[in-house]
């Protein structure tokens, strides 16, 4: 039955009455397609703008110019580092008011401020903390047309350490990211490869037979590592059929066994581990009074326990490099909370917690530690909930759609790149603007 109505629903007849009640079919989000540079057409500057975000654009190959009032822009960046008071907001509306309409749809904007801790005076703090709910109306505001707004804060000025982050945000890899914040610091970064970000790294990616996991391994190869894919003995035809794919390497093990770490360090054969994605995890749905215990269990282990420990024997082994990179799978369940999940929610909300922590332990070092929370990503688990209530899972975004595993994996190779150094204790949203924990 629920088949049936999915036909009807995607059908020109079920199109056509949608489109007569004014539920309109969302638009067609542009994806990475290797190109180069990231950022091909002209961003538009609004004015004043710092001379060093011209520079920067200049590193990442992206053409702009000051935005002129005829011209229609498939970007737009706005300046907000040097407002200082509350009446300098109104520069915003002087900007976006004209802007808005003047962008085409699918255009990305990016918004650039100070951290809020980092300001001279508390106005100003104030004045860059009203950037971030500016963000995020705009960015449903403009959303019906999948025009991205993102904002950007940086310690003091715009500087390369900025560079990764401005390239991703104005290009196709962020696909299903928008009314979201990011924060760099001043840690220095190494000089951009664009075209082969991770040449030469060692990637381990964990749950990596199929769906996120493996588009994960699979981005992470285009852009130069070797892959080691990790996942449960069950999986591993899987597993090996993925691995196949991107020339990597195949380990079959439980990541909450006691000798996962030993068993993961001897896969790496003495060699420094670069790049560690955790993104194997579980669900076991049920309301709390029904759950049993062992549900309860196998989410907190899986999701929470497992990353924690084999990151912590792995350090103490000295096996990460020195600039290595930790990214986990978080969810916006962690944020906003789900009925029946409880577990799940909880697990996810500490993987959360403990990026933010492991960051301050990591500060004076060259390695970074970040989070990725996803939205409603279209995979094999998606298909099997009921069709009425997966078209509302789509639908509940800015972006009216769910996104895709090459979304979260774009995301994940964004944090991979040792460009992104500047990048430490983030939790990025992919989630098209999700109305869940908004």
């Amino acid at each position: 039955m629920s088949s049936m109505i999915e036909r009807l629903f995607y059908s020109k007849v079920g199109q056509g009455l949608l489109s007569a009640m004014g539920v309109k079919p969302p638009v067609d989000l542009p994806r990475f397609a290797g190109e180069i540079p990231w950022v091909k057409n002209t961003v538009a500057m609004a004015e004043p703008a710092q001379e060093s975000l011209a520079r920067v654009l200049h590193q990442c190959g992206i053409n702009h110019e000051v935005r002129q009032a005829d011209k229609k822009y498939d970007a737009h960046i706005f300046d907000a580092c040097q407002l200082q008071t509350s009446a300098d907001l109104k520069s915003l509306y002087d900007d976006f008011s004209k802007a808005a309409n003047a962008l085409n749809p699918t255009a990305k904007v990016l918004i650039i401020g100070r951290n809020p801790e980092r300001c001279d005076s508390a106005e100003q703090a104030s004045v860059m903390s009203a950037l971030n709910g500016f963000t995020r109306s705009l960015a449903k505001e403009l959303g019906r047309k999948a025009i991205y707004v993102n904002l950007l804060y940086v310690d003091q000025d715009i500087t390369d350490t900025a560079a990764s982050s401005i390239n991703f945000l104005l290009s196709a890899r962020a696909a299903y990211v928008t009314g979201q914040p990011l924060i760099v610091n001043q840690h220095s970064v190494e000089e951009a490869n664009w075209q082969q970000p991770l040449a030469g790294k060692t990637a381990l990616v964990t749950g990596a037979a199929q769906g996120i996991g493996a588009a994960i391994a699979k981005t992470l190869h285009r852009d130069g590592a070797h892959i080691i894919g990790l996942d449960i003995p069950q999986a591993e035809q899987a597993l090996e059929n993925t691995m196949s794919e991107v020339n990597g390497t195949a380990l079959c093990l439980d990541i909450t066994s006691d000798t996962a770490a030993e068993d993961i360090q001897q896969a790496l054969k003495g060699e420094p581990l670069d790049i560690l994605v955790h993104n194997a995890g579980v669900t076991r749905d049920k309301t709390i009074a029904r759950m049993p215990e062992h549900f309860w269990d196998m989410a907190i282990n899986i999701n929470l326990k497992a990353p924690m420990s084999i990151n912590q024997a792995l350090e103490k082994s000295g096996m990460f490099a020195e600039d290595a990179r930790v990214i986990c799978i978080s969810s916006i369940s962690g944020i906003a909370g789900n009925v029946g999940q409880t577990n799940y929610s909880a697990s996810k909300s500490g993987i959360a917690g403990y990026v933010s922590a492991q960051s301050k332990q990591w500060q004076n070092s060259n390695r970074t530690v970040n989070a990725i929370a996803p939205g409603f990503i279209e995979t094999q688990m998606t298909e099997q909930i009921p069709f009425m209530t997966r078209e509302m899972g789509r639908r509940m975004n800015s972006l009216s759609q769910g996104g895709k595993p090459e979304d979260v994996a774009e995301a994940v190779a964004f944090f991979a790149q040792p460009a992104s150094g500047s990048l430490n204790g983030q939790l990025l949203r992919v989630c098209g603007q999700s109305l869940l924990g908004a």
